[in-house]
C-alpha cells in the first residue's frame, strides 16, 4: 500500500495495464488525466460522449485491449448510448463517468438526474458504484476482469462526485494491475476432447458441411485455424459480416457472407449443407437473415466460449465449449484429411455458386455511370487497399456495399463493422486508427452516417488521425426511400422527399474547412487514382464520392 491520490492510481494502473489512448470529454477525473502527462498515453479528446465511446469501440476490436472512454455525470446518458454498438458487438470496454454524491440527490442539483446509474445496466457486463476512493482500485481490477474474460463486454464504473471527484482524495491505495486482464480472451478455456471429436467425427461423415465463422473468431484471433481447419477436412467457410477478414476472397473454399447483409451464394450454401458448423456465432438474425439460412431442419454443430449461446437459436446435434481458437487447435489435431478429390462435387458446387454471384454482380461492378454506382465505388476499393490495409465500415446500406461488394484479397487485411448504430463509422475507424497506427484505415460510410458525428473529422485532424473517409454521397438516407413507397402505398407524393432527402453537399469542402484533405469524385474513372492519392497523404482524408441516389442494394434471395 501507498499513500497516493485516487487520480494517481487511475493514471499508474492505466500505464500498468497498457492503455494506450483513453478518450474523453471534459471534465472528468481531471487530476487523473494530468497525471498522464508524462506517460505513454494519448488523451483525446472529442466531440461528444457517443463518439468517445464508440473511439473507445474501435480502438478494442483493432488491438485487443479494453477501450476507455470517460465522461462527466452529465453526459453520462450520451456515454450510455455510446456502448450499445459495444454490448451488441462484444466488444471490451472501461467506461467511467461522474455520478451524483448524497448530498445532490433529490434536490435539483445542477445537471443531475439523481438517479442514472441504472441506464448502464442493458449495455454493460458490470456496473459499479465508486462511492470511495479505498476501493477504487479494487473495482477498477474487477472492470478489467469483467471486461475481458468469458465473452467480452463493456463494463462501467460510475465515481463518486460530477467529475468523479473523490479519486482527488488520499488514502492507501494498492495500484497493481493483473496483466492477464489486459487484453481479450483472458482465459483460453479448453474443451471437452470427447465432445471435440464428436464434431470431428460428424463433420467426416458429412457430405455438404459448412463452417459459419462468426466474430467470436475475431475476438479469439482464431482465423488461422479456422483456414486451417477448412483446407484439412476440406469445408467451404461462410462468415458473418463481423468475421468477413477471416478468409481471404480469393481462396477456394470461401463462400462468402450469409444473412440478411449477404451475397446471395452464401445463403444458398447454408441452404444446401447438411450440417453447419457455427464458430463464435450468435445464430443471431442477421447472419441467418432470420433464421432462414440455413433452415431449420439443418443439423447444427456449434463452439462457443459462452455456454448460453449453444443450441440459443437451432438446435445442436453436438456442441463444444470453449475458446474458439484453442478448441480449433485441438479438433485440428485430431480431425482426418479430406483429399480434395473426396469433396470436388461439394466444393465444386459452391464455388460453382460463387461464380455465378460473381457473374450476376459484374456489371454493376464495372459501371461507369454517373452518378457513381456504389458497386463500383467498392471494386476501387477492393483494388486499391494495401496489403495491410483494414476496412471500417458503417451500418445500413454502408454494412451491405462493404460486406458484399468489398473483396479482401490479402490474409493481413482486416475488416471492422458497426453492429448497428448509424454514425457509428467514423469515430470507430479512428479508435481503429488509434490502434493500428501503421495500417491503412479506410472508412466506409454515406453522407447520413457521416451528418452524425462529423465534428470528429476536427478531431482527427486535431491529433493526426490519419483515416481515409469515403462517403458514398447519395443526398438522402436511401434506404429508407422503398420504405416509404411502401408506407404511401407504392408511390410518394408531396412533401415525401423531407422524409429521406439531404441538400446536396460537398464533403470534400466540409472536410478541408475542419483540416482535413478533400477529394471530391463525380466520374468513376477517378476513384482509382483518388484512393491512391488519400492512402499517400499524411493527414486524414475524405473522399465524396457522388452516388446514385436510386441505388438499392437489393434483398437476399430466398431460394425457390
Amino acid at each position: 500500500m501507498t499513500r497516493m491520490t485516487g487520480s494517481r492510481a487511475f493514471a499508474e494502473m492505466m500505464q500498468g495495464y497498457g492503455v494506450s489512448h483513453v478518450f474523453f470529454v471534459p471534465l472528468v477525473l481531471p487530476k487523473g488525466l494530468v497525471e498522464m502527462e508524462d506517460m505513454p498515453i494519448r488523451r483525446i479528446m472529442t466531440h461528444g460522449e457517443k463518439a468517445a465511446a464508440y473511439m473507445a469501440d474501435g480502438y478494442a476490436r483493432a488491438s485487443g485491449k479494453p477501450g476507455v472512454c470517460l465522461a462527466q455525470v452529465v453526459g453520462g446518458s450520451n456515454l450510455a448510448a455510446g456502448l450499445r454498438d459495444a454490448w451488441m458487438n462484444g466488444t471490451p470496454i472501461i467506461a467511467i463517468s461522474g455520478g451524483a454524491t448524497p448530498q445532490m440527490r433529490y434536490r435539483h442539483a445542477y445537471q443531475d438526474l439523481s438517479e442514472d446509474f441504472n441506464q448502464f445496466g442493458p449495455v454493460t457486463k458490470f456496473s459499479a458504484r465508486v462511492e470511495s476512493v479505498s476501493r477504487f482500485p479494487e473495482l477498477l481490477r474487477q472492470a478489467f476482469r469483467e471486461a475481458t474474460s468469458g465473452a467480452p463486454g463493456p463494463v462501467y464504473l460510475q465515481v463518486q462526485g460530477p467529475f468523479g471527484d473523490i479519486t482527488e482524495q488520499e488514502s492507501e491505495l494498492d495500484p497493481f494491475v493483473e496483466p492477464q486482464f489486459a487484453r481479450a480472451p483472458a482465459f483460453r478455456i479448453e474443451p471437452d476432447m470427447e465432445r471435440v471429436r464428436d464434431v470431428a467425427a460428424r463433420l467426416a461423415a458429412a457430405k455438404r458441411p459448412v463452417i459459419v465463422a462468426g466474430g467470436g473468431v475475431v475476438t479469439s484471433r482464431a482465423e488461422q485455424e479456422v483456414v486451417e481447419l477448412a483446407e484439412r477436412m476440406q469445408i467451404p467457410v461462410v462468415t458473418s459480416l463481423n468475421a468477413k477478414a477471416v478468409i481471404s476472397d480469393t481462396h477456394p473454399l470461401a463462400a462468402g457472407i450469409s444473412g440478411l447483409y449477404s451475397r446471395d451464394c452464401a445463403n444458398f450454401v447454408l441452404h444446401e449443407a447438411d450440417l453447419v458448423f457455427f464458430i463464435g456465432s450468435h445464430t443471431g438474425g442477421q447472419v441467418t437473415h432470420g433464421w432462414r439460412f440455413p433452415p431449420a431442419r439443418t443439423p447444427v454443430i456449434q463452439l462457443d466460449i459462452d455456454p448460453a449461446e449453444l443450441g440459443r437459436n437451432y438446435r445442436n446435434v453436438a456442441s463444444i465449449l470453449g475458446d474458439a481458437k484453442s478448441s480449433l487447435r485441438r479438433l485440428i489435431d485430431i480431425a482426418g484429411r479430406k483429399t480434395p478429390e473426396s469433396a470436388a462435387p461439394w466444393v465444386g458446387r459452391v464455388q460453382q455458386l460463387v461464380a455465378q454471384w460473381r457473374a450476376e454482380q459484374a456489371p454493376m461492378l464495372d459501371s461507369d455511370a454517373a452518378p457513381l454506382r456504389p458497386e463500383r465505388l467498392c471494386k476501387e476499393i477492393s483494388d486499391t487497399l494495401p496489403p495491410n490495409g483494414v476496412v471500417v465500415s458503417d451500418t445500413g446500406h454502408a454494412g451491405i456495399w462493404t460486406g458484399a461488394m468489398i473483396s479482401l484479397r490479402h490474409p493481413s487485411q482486416r475488416y471492422f463493422r458497426c453492429a448497428g448504430s448509424l454514425g457509428w463509422g467514423l469515430p470507430g475507424a479512428i479508435g481503429v486508427k488509434c490502434a493500428l497506427p501503421d495500417d491503412p484505415v479506410l472508412c466506409f460510410t454515406g453522407d447520413g452516417g457521416l451528418y452524425y458525428h462529423i465534428a470528429e473529422l476536427e478531431t482527427a485532424s486535431r491529433y493526426g488521425i490519419n483515416i481515409v473517409v469515403v462517403v458514398n454521397n447519395n443526398s438522402s438516407l436511401n434506404q429508407e426511400i422503398t420504405v416509404y413507397d411502401q408506407a404511401y402505398g407504392g408511390k410518394q407524393r408531396g412533401r415525401a422527399a423531407e422524409l429521406w432527402r439531404f441538400p446536396e453537399r460537398n464533403f470534400a469542402q466540409l472536410a478541408e474547412g475542419f483540416g482535413c484533405a478533400g477529394i471530391r469524385v463525380t466520374d468513376p474513372r477517378d476513384l482509382k487514382g483518388a484512393l491512391e492519392k488519400a492512402f499517400r497523404l499524411d493527414k486524414p482524408v475524405v473522399i465524396d464520392a457522388v452516388t446514385d441516389t436510386y441505388a438499392f442494394a437489393a434483398a437476399p434471395k430466398l431460394p425457390a
